[in-house]
């Protein structure tokens, strides 16, 4: 695919490689479009991970086979990726997000499909953080790991059915992620994953996760009745 000017929305198409203005930053991600899609997920990517690794594509396998289109975003430029005052920034990631979110039916393979949220690890807060700033405009968001409950008092906020795959060996964590679950005032799960972390049973567990997560989005995102207008966003940072 040729190099594609969207006029509705600040955005280029490259084949599978996407650039999204969001405010004052140029986000690169990747799209991955299954055939008869039923839904969309952007997967959020703060620090700590490449939106072109083999976890991610193996993830995006999986969440294709529940016809589920993925938009795998990177917020930060790659001029940000050292400055921890901007990776830990959840309100300035989160705002980003919820900028992308809004942009999606201006893509080709997005429009008119119902949207959900998902995020890992040091993700999570800002995943849900942009959930809350978006209402009703998702159907579902999950979470895996990481510390949901630094999303604070946006938790309450959240409309959409709201997934917590928690695992790993700290208990603090695990009791980090049922307190901020119980924050939500939407439908939400905390369900755990033995072994969910690092070690030699992380594939599988990994496995398990984007399963789970998959059907969490299969069921909650239903059709949407009218697209977002997306020249009439204004992607603020």
């Amino acid at each position: 695919m040729t190099t594609t000017e969207i006029a509705s929305a600040p955005l280029l198409l490259r084949g599978e490689e996407l650039i999204l203005t969001a405010g004052e930053a140029e986000l690169a991600g990747l799209l991955r479009i299954p055939e008869q899609p039923t839904g969309v997920v952007v997967f959020a990517h703060g620090s700590g991970s490449d939106r072109r690794s083999p976890r991610n594509r193996f993830v995006g396998d999986i969440f294709a086979g529940h016809g589920l289109t993925t938009v795998t975003i990177d917020l930060l430029t790659p001029t940000e990726t050292t400055d921890l005052t901007t990776i830990f920034d959840i309100d300035l990631l989160g705002g980003r997000l919820a900028a992308v979110r809004r942009l999606l039916w201006a893509l080709p393979g997005c429009r008119r499909l119902p949207v959900g949220l998902f995020g890992v690890g040091t993700d999570a807060p800002v995943t849900l953080w942009a959930a809350a700033e978006l209402g009703g405009d998702i159907g579902a968001a999950v979470v895996r790991g990481g510390r949901p409950d630094l999303a604070g008092d946006r938790l309450a906020d959240i409309l959409a059915p709201t997934l917590f795959l928690v695992g790993g060996q700290d208990p603090r964590v695990r009791e980090l992620n049922r307190r901020a679950a119980k924050s939500l005032c939407c439908v939400h799960r905390v369900t755990e994953l033995t072994g969910l972390g690092s070690g030699p049973n992380e594939f599988r567990m990994s496995r398990s996760a984007a399963y789970l997560a998959a059907v969490w989005f299969a069921e909650h995102l239903t059709p949407v009745a009218q697209p977002y207008d997306a020249s009439a966003i204004s992607a603020t940072r």
